[in-house]
C-alpha cells in the first residue's frame, strides 16, 4: 500500500494505491471512504481488494483545508451531486485508466457516505458499483440511477439510517433494468464492514463490524466484479 498524489481539476490530492502481487494487467476499483476518512481501516480494505486482483485507489476527499470544513463541504456536494468531491472521484478513475497495468475497466466501492457516492457515480463511466450501506439513499434516486452501471449493494437490517432503503433500491433498479445484487444482512447494522473504534458502543446504536456479513458481502462483490469488470472469455 502506497500513498500517491493524483491530479484533479482543483489541484493535487493524496490517495492510497493498492497493487496486486500477481502479474497484470488488472481491472481498477475506486474506493470511497466513509465520513470518518481514510485511515487504517481503508488501508485494510484496499489490501483486500488488491489481493483479489484489482488495482485499488482511494482518493482522500478531505485533502483540502481543515477536517470539519472538508466534511461539511463533501456532504453538501453529496446532497447536490456536484462539486469537487465528484471531480476528485472521477480524477481517481482517470488515474487508474491511465495506469499502464490497468485493463481499462474500472468499478467503484463505497462505505456509508462513500456508498452514497458509489450510487451517484454509477452512471459516470464505471463498469460496476458496490455500495456498502449507502444510507440514507441519494435524493431523486430514479434520476440519479438513470443509465447506471450494474450495482451490487449490501445493507444491514439493523442500520438505523437504512429503513426501507433496500426495497426502494430494488424498485428503482428493476424499473431501470439495471443488473443488480442487493442483499440485507439480518444481524448487521451500519458500518458492518468497517473496523472502526469504540465497537461495543457502536453496536448499541445500530452500527459496528460484523465479520460474517463482511466476508459474505465481499464474496458477492468480487463475484459481481468478476462478471462485470473482467474480460469475458472468447
Amino acid at each position: 500500500m502506497t500513498t500517491i498524489s493524483i491530479t484533479t481539476p482543483d489541484g493535487p490530492i493524496d490517495a492510497l494505491l493498492g497493487t496486486p502481487e500477481d502479474a497484470g494487467p488488472w481491472p481498477g476499483v475506486v474506493v470511497i471512504h466513509d465520513a470518518i476518512g481514510y485511515g487504517p481501516d481503508n488501508e485494510s480494505i484496499s489490501t483486500r481488494i488488491a489481493a483479489a486482483g484489482y488495482l485499488a485507489i482511494t482518493p482522500n476527499l478531505y485533502s483540502r483545508g481543515g477536517r470539519a470544513r472538508c466534511i461539511t463541504r463533501v456532504f453538501r456536494e453529496l446532497l447536490t451531486q456536484r462539486g469537487r468531491a465528484l471531480d476528485d472521484i472521477l480524477a481517481a478513475r482517470d488515474h487508474l485508466l491511465a495506469h499502464p497495468q490497468c485493463t481499462g475497466t474500472v468499478g467503484i466501492v463505497g462505505f456509508c457516505m462513500g456508498g452514497q457516492f458509489a450510487l451517484i457515480m454509477g452512471p459516470k463511466g464505471f463498469a460496476a458499483s458496490a455500495p456498502f450501506y449507502g444510507t440514507p439513499l441519494p435524493r431523486r434516486l430514479d434520476e440519479t440511477l438513470d443509465a447506471s452501471c450494474p450495482i451490487v449493494a449490501s445493507f444491514g437490517r439493523r442500520d438505523p439510517m437504512g429503513i426501507g432503503a433496500p426495497a426502494k433500491l430494488r424498485k428503482v433498479v428493476q424499473a431501470n433494468n439495471i443488473p443488480a445484487d442487493i442483499k440485507v444482512y439480518p444481524q448487521a447494522g451500519h458500518s458492518f464492514a468497517n473496523q472502526l473504534p469504540a465497537q461495543p458502543l457502536m453496536r448499541i446504536t445500530g452500527f459496528g463490524y460484523d465479520e460474517a456479513a463482511t466476508a459474505d458481502a465481499w464474496s458477492r462483490v468480487f463475484a459481481f466484479f468478476g462478471q462485470h469488470l473482467r474480460p469475458k472469455a472468447s
